[in-house]
């Protein structure tokens, strides 16, 4: 399978576990949320709470897990989980707390800002590994544990997208 339709699928197989997550908040009827695409999720920060504090399944992490090109040894240190602790909640198809849920999304939605800007999963995952001037000589991937971190990243991905270098 082609790479483009292997990220076809993934595109498709988020959207209809957004559409699902959705359908369980009190914010879109079952109509509604078929129509919210996993792109669009996140402009709408009250809908983000709601599943954050609903919990995010395992399902939608592995899903998520494919999309970003984070690591596991990088997943269990931006979740402060054991390898082990994933496996857990893999095999009892667990939903994370809101504390690692919020911890999902965002490295959600920094993929996804970072794939607007470089456009390439390849280019993007090089960037993160690649220390930054602009971010203290350091690789963004090592701030994206903690929100202010995270907050820098992104703050560094705007700039380049609109060609504002440090």
């Amino acid at each position: 399978m082609s790479k483009i339709m292997q990220n076809h699928t993934l595109e498709q197989k988020l959207d209809s576990e957004v559409a699902v997550l959705i359908s369980n908040t009190v914010f879109y009827s079952k109509g509604q949320a078929k129509k919210i695409r996993f792109a669009e999720l996140f402009d709408n920060k009250f809908l983000l709470i709601s599943l954050i504090n609903n919990g995010i399944p395992y399902s939608f992490f592995s899903l998520i897990q494919t999309y970003t090109p984070l690591e596991e040894k990088d997943w269990t240190s931006i979740l402060d989980l054991t390898s082990k602790s994933l496996q857990r909640y893999k095999a009892g198809s667990k939903q994370f707390g809101p504390l690692q849920s919020e911890k999902i999304i965002e490295m959600a939605e920094v993929t996804n800002i970072g794939l607007e800007v470089f456009r390439d999963m390849e280019k993007f995952s090089l960037w993160l590994d690649t220390p930054s001037f602009a971010l203290g000589k350091m690789k963004p991937k090592d701030l994206l544990k903690d929100s202010y971190g995270k907050e820098l990243v992104l703050g560094e991905l705007v700039r380049i997208n609109y060609g504002i270098f440090a």
